[in-house]
């Protein structure tokens, strides 16, 4: 267990990071009556958004919370995956960020113990995170050694439990309209406040005694609303616990152009291309994508190239394809 920053004067704080700032423990602790307020900032799913997650980062420095908590999904789906690790990790290393796995860095990590790729279509299928897997190479075990879960008991011994997902698996996730029997399995045993990302549609309710919490997508966000996504939580002996989410735009030109630098859609193949709709969007097309073509792509009945361009063909996802795809050149793109 980590030592506390809080066994120091607030303003000795700053000095308790730059000491402790080491190793990915998944606890801090705090004396009963040493402070009145602790500040907790949760970010997740950048998903290699370089611009989203430097324009977070900012913001969540003027707010000067206690912990910085990165909940899973750094990597894999826009092209500046290095980019966006090293970016958390010297912040782990200079401010003690503190980083999650999630399961995009899962679907990286498989390479390390999986056969060299060939054309099959189960390779097609996660030729996107093999693509990420050769950028992030010397860092792939980096991304194994994460932990799954951060736990906090705060002095009048109410608990957070922050994961990338739930309790049943960092691939089930909690969205607003998600039965609230299956929320209430997915958060069992009910910590005073569940913390969860993965979905990249953010919210806050109260589900019993728990505050749960999404606190949405930085790289990603699903909910039409462009803006990275992050929460802000609270605890203080008056109030007890408190959550609020921020928006907070960014340079979208940069983040759309680092598509088109060098040949990214065409090394990462039509998985980038729905991260870009994606991403452009700010709705789902992955998933939904998945659901539909998933067992035919894997019996031989469709390419993964042709159901993206059938996919994408509805109405609601060709404004934001492409010039290339709307003039019907997809397939000879991949």
């Amino acid at each position: 267990m980590e030592s506390s920053p809080y066994s120091t004067p607030l303003w000795n704080r700053a000095k308790w990071r730059k000491r402790t700032a080491v190793g990915l423990g998944r606890h801090f602790t705090l004396p009963p009556g040493t402070m009145t307020l602790v500040k907790l900032a949760v970010l997740s799913d950048v998903h290699g958004n370089l611009a989203a997650l430097e324009a977070v980062a900012d913001d969540i420095a003027r707010w000067e919370p206690d912990r910085t908590l990165v909940d899973g999904d750094v990597v894999n789906g826009n092209p500046l995956n290095l980019e966006c690790w090293q970016f958390v990790r010297e912040r782990h290393r200079e401010h003690g960020w503190h980083l999650l796995r999630g399961n995009h860095e899962e679907y990286v990590v498989e390479w390390l113990d999986a056969e060299m790729p060939d054309s099959t279509a189960g390779f097609e299928l996660r030729r996107l995170s093999f693509h990420t897997f050769r950028q992030l190479a010397p860092h792939v075990h980096e991304l194994a050694a994460l932990p799954k879960r951060f736990d906090w008991r705060a002095p009048d011994h109410s608990t957070l439990l922050v994961l990338h997902a739930t309790l049943e698996g960092s691939r089930l996730g909690i969205y607003p309209w998600t039965p609230l029997a299956e929320m209430q399995q997915r958060i069992a045993p009910h910590p005073d406040v569940f913390v969860t990302a993965h979905t990249h549609v953010p919210f806050v309710r109260r589900l019993g005694r728990t505050l749960l919490v999404n606190v949405g997508a930085v790289g990603l966000p699903g909910d039409g609303d462009r803006r990275a996504s992050y929460g802000r939580l609270t605890w203080s002996p008056a109030r007890g616990w408190h959550a609020a989410l921020r928006r907070v735009p960014y340079d979208f030109a940069a983040a759309e152009s680092a598509y088109f630098t060098g040949d990214y859609l065409g090394q990462a193949g039509p998985g980038a291309l729905l991260t870009l709709v994606e991403l452009r969007s700010a709705r789902d097309a992955k998933t939904r994508w998945a659901r539909k073509y998933h067992a035919a792509i894997l019996a031989g009945e469709i390419s993964v190239a042709d159901s993206v361009y059938e996919f994408l063909a509805a109405p609601e996802f060709m404004p934001h394809l492409p010039e290339f795809v709307t003039n019907g050149r997809l397939i000879t793109a991949f």
